[in-house]
């Protein structure tokens, strides 16, 4: 943290001076490892993330074992069309019922002088 509030107090001129000294110490450490002999690189960049973990073949033959999974499900089970959908749950007589009801309550209701309407 205390380097980037150093490097926030340089001037343009001082930062742009910090920059060829950097490039200057790369160069002269790859002249050096260049002489020594080594090949390795004084900064060495991190190895880049493989992504995903699985070959195209892999994914085939998950792909393939999956499928067999689904046939063998839908070949055991027998080919009969579903039953239609009964529409509506309620016969002619239980709405014939409920609506004696009804009027019932309100012949009721009207005679005991509460009609609200």
């Amino acid at each position: 943290m205390a380097y980037m509030s150093s490097i926030l107090n340089l001037t343009v001129q001082q930062l742009r001076q910090a920059a060829d000294l950097k490039e200057q110490i790369a160069d002269l450490e790859n002249q050096l490892n260049h002489l020594v002999g080594s090949t390795t690189q004084s900064v060495a960049a991190p190895a880049p993330k493989k992504k995903g973990g699985m070959s195209a073949a892999g994914k085939a033959r998950i792909v393939a074992a999956q499928k067999a999974r689904w046939a063998k499900v839908k070949a055991a089970k027998p080919a009969v069309a579903p039953a239609p959908k009964k529409k509506g749950g309620m016969s002619a007589a239980g709405r014939a019922r409920i609506a004696a009801a009804a009027k019932a309550r309100w012949a009721k209701a009207k005679a005991a002088g509460k009609n609200t309407l």
